[in-house]
């Protein structure tokens, strides 16, 4: 079992910047591959960032990519999410997730999940 909890949300204005965190709790967390989603209003949870076991890999969906910057601390058991240069269609719930093993784009293939944090950018 692996607790999940998210903060650093907020209201930023467009081209701000804002740092999300997750931290973990219960199994090691460097057995697990680690992805950031969001969710708008309306629509379905997206994939935005995953980083593997140890952070020698990362993903990135386009829309975020060269703006947001996923890393993660094992042994602080802290998962984190840069996010720069923002946009108003940035605005959404943000979810950090534990994927045993193997990151993935898909959300259904993630184990835990934290309650969300919400980001809103305003123009």
């Amino acid at each position: 079992q692996v607790q999940l909890v998210e903060s650093g949300g907020g209201l930023v204005q467009a081209g701000g910047s804002l740092v999300l965190s997750c931290a973990a709790s219960g199994r090691a967390f460097s057995d697990y591959a680690m992805g950031w989603f969001r969710q708008a209003p309306g629509k379905e949870r997206e994939f935005v960032a995953a980083i593997s076991r140890f952070g020698g890999n990362t993903d990135y969906t386009d829309s975020v990519k060269g703006r947001f910057i996923i890393s993660r601390d094992n042994a602080k058991h802290l998962l984190y999410v840069q996010m720069n240069s923002l946009k108003p269609e940035d605005t959404a719930v943000y979810y950090c997730a534990a994927r045993y093993r193997e990151y993935s784009r898909d959300r259904r293939e993630y184990n835990y999940w934290g309650q969300g944090t919400q980001v809103t950018v305003s123009s």
